[in-house]
């Protein structure tokens, strides 16, 4: 018989039977559903006492809760603290060409339409696709490596692809941007409106900002 783990007999080991299901029944939904999990799937979330221990379960494992449209869906995402523990430490799982790819993705199907007021100030969902041409003519990469690079974030749901119509459609965020912080997500904005507009007013607000308080402003 494989022993428990310490983590969760140290959140859990208080509780009922019932608890314990409801809790750990939550805990994979959230970490390993692709998209948001609907509230009425998370009956731990119903109980003061089983989400509170929710939370010190994903705490103790570096994660938080995330509400994607007020409390509706949930998701987990990472600790902002320990999010900004691993930024530290040089921890980065994308390539250089990868972030470039993905910021191109970012800005044209989101940062710009949401200049021009067509999509709401705090969605990842996007009706603007980028196609995989426009891609590989703004990055200036080798077309091979641009696609490779296309594949691979597709695969961890950080973009995904799109039909639209007889077109051949393009990408757009994937579900995986659905489980930033609010703090995160708000980063990631203000580095969308640096990239898209860096002359603009509100990027030379961000900037100042930043330059009065560096800590706490990863790029």
């Amino acid at each position: 018989m494989s022993r428990p783990n310490p983590i969760f007999a140290q959140a859990l080991g208080h509780l009922n039977d019932r608890q314990r299901e409801h809790i750990e029944a939550a805990f994979a939904l959230l970490e390993h559903s692709i998209e948001p999990v609907h509230r009425q799937y998370l009956p731990a979330m119903e109980d003061a006492s089983s989400r509170t221990s929710l939370e010190d379960l994903l705490r103790r494992t570096g994660r938080t809760l995330v509400t994607v449209d007020g409390g509706l869906h949930w998701t987990s995402g990472f600790d902002d603290t320990i999010a900004a523990g691993l930024t530290a430490a040089g921890w980065q799982p994308l390539t250089t060409l990868e972030r470039a790819v993905l910021t191109l993705v970012l800005v044209h199907s989101v940062a710009i339409p949401r200049s021009e007021e067509q999509l709401n100030n705090d969605t990842w969902a996007s009706s603007h696709p980028t196609a995989a041409a426009e891609i590989l003519r703004h990055s200036k990469l080798p077309s091979t490596e641009a696609r490779l690079a296309l594949s691979r974030l597709a695969a961890v749901g950080l973009i995904r692809m799109v039909r639209s119509g007889d077109s051949e459609g393009g990408y757009v965020p994937g579900p995986q941007l659905q489980r930033l912080t609010p703090a995160a997500r708000e980063r990631l904005q203000e580095q969308l409106i640096l990239a898209a507009a860096p002359d603009h007013p509100l990027a030379s607000a961000i900037r100042e900002r930043r330059s009065q308080h560096p800590k706490g402003q990863p790029l």
